[in-house]
């Protein structure tokens, strides 16, 4: 299969194009793709036709291909998104704005000017959380970081917006795919050509400890969040798998052992199931876990998918325990997005079948 621009870092451009070509070149191609996010490499008219001739023939661009789309009452997007080899992925668009807030169903998409891309980074996911769609999958493959890189490209171009947040909490764990996933974080953070700022870009993590080290050691990497969703070592077992190869005691150690930049908090994301792990003990044992760390606590109430044994707890029950938290911890209620269209967190599960090959 031949290799794809999207994906490619400056330094891979110009050694695909060979030392026949002046280093110049390299750029204008690169700025196109992620400055311009150019659609068709045949557009970038400052190229030799000869060269735009050989680009098609030996380097497609790479971008995934929009198979389904799937419009929320709120704004947001599901896309099913096509990749070279037939399988498909997810990602998420999700738009705010003060003028769509301020204006209700008066204000238009050309009102958003800031929105949130969640983007996934395997097709599948091995991990097997008790409570996410995605587990029903299983894993089939990591992403490429050009497969990483073209969601955000794709899912960009829905409306211009002034402000634009990552968050690597789709399909898929991060930390299992590690090398792509920094290697898409170089290419979404460079100013010289997508420029987010790696302030605006979260990777969440189900706990994968030694991978966790490896990522405090990058110099550019992504904020990281930890998805808890248990208050004792039984309880997240029950919940996330992983936890019996990766235990709580040990991943807490692993985030007080964290390097965090002066601007960083960790991020500690909890979902909350009715009945199972949102009692007031729970919040009181959150918060020791917690105690000693310089983190902030998202809760997020469960979204429900089908062949998901769990319940929404009551909101007299969630506030009671942000309530709990917040005396010791900044706590928020992370707001669901698109639920009609199956994109709220957990959700992500391609409802066709992929065929291969």
């Amino acid at each position: 299969m031949p290799q794809a621009i999207v994906g490619m870092e400056l330094g891979d451009i110009r050694a695909a194009l060979g030392a026949d070509q002046p280093a110049f070149r390299a750029k204008q191609i690169y700025d196109a793709v992620y400055r311009q996010k150019v659609a068709d490499l045949d557009a970038i008219s400052n190229l030799p036709k000869a060269l735009r001739a050989r680009l098609a023939e030996e380097f497609p661009l790479g971008l995934p291909t929009i198979e389904r789309r799937y419009d929320s009452i709120d704004g947001t997007v599901r896309y099913l998104l096509k990749l070279a080899d037939g399988r498909t992925v997810e990602t998420v668009w999700m738009p705010e704005s003060r003028a769509r807030e301020d204006a209700g169903d008066e204000a238009d998409e050309h009102d958003w000017d800031r929105a949130t891309i969640c983007i996934s980074s395997q097709v599948g996911c091995a991990v097997d959380c008790q409570f996410c769609m995605t587990a029903k999958l299983g894993f089939e493959r990591n992403l490429t970081a050009g497969e990483i890189v073209g969601q955000v490209l794709i899912a960009a171009g829905t409306a211009p917006v002034d402000r634009l947040n990552i968050v690597m909490m789709g399909q898929g764990e991060p930390l299992l795919n590690l090398p792509n996933v920094l290697k898409a974080t170089r290419l979404l953070t460079d100013p010289n050509g997508i420029g987010i700022s790696p302030r605006r870009i979260t990777l969440s993590t189900s706990g994968i400890i030694p991978k966790i080290a490896e990522l405090g050691r990058e110099e550019i990497r992504p904020k990281l969040a930890i998805s808890l969703n248990g208050s004792n070592e039984e309880q997240r077992q029950a919940i996330m798998p992983i936890t019996r190869k990766y235990h709580l005691r040990y991943l807490i150690e692993a985030c007080k052992r964290y390097p965090l930049r002066p601007w960083e908090k960790l991020t500690f994301e909890y979902v909350l199931l009715g009945g199972v792990n949102d009692t007031d003990a729970d919040a009181k044992r959150v918060v020791r876990w917690l105690a000693n760390l310089d983190a902030k606590v998202n809760l997020i109430v469960w979204n429900p998918g089908p062949e998901i044994p769990f319940v929404k707890p009551d909101p007299e029950r969630v506030a009671a325990f942000q309530a709990i938290i917040r005396k010791s911890l900044p706590c928020f209620i992370r707001k669901p997005r698109g639920l009609d269209v199956f994109a709220a967190c957990g959700q992500l599960k391609r409802m066709e079948l992929t065929q291969i090959g």
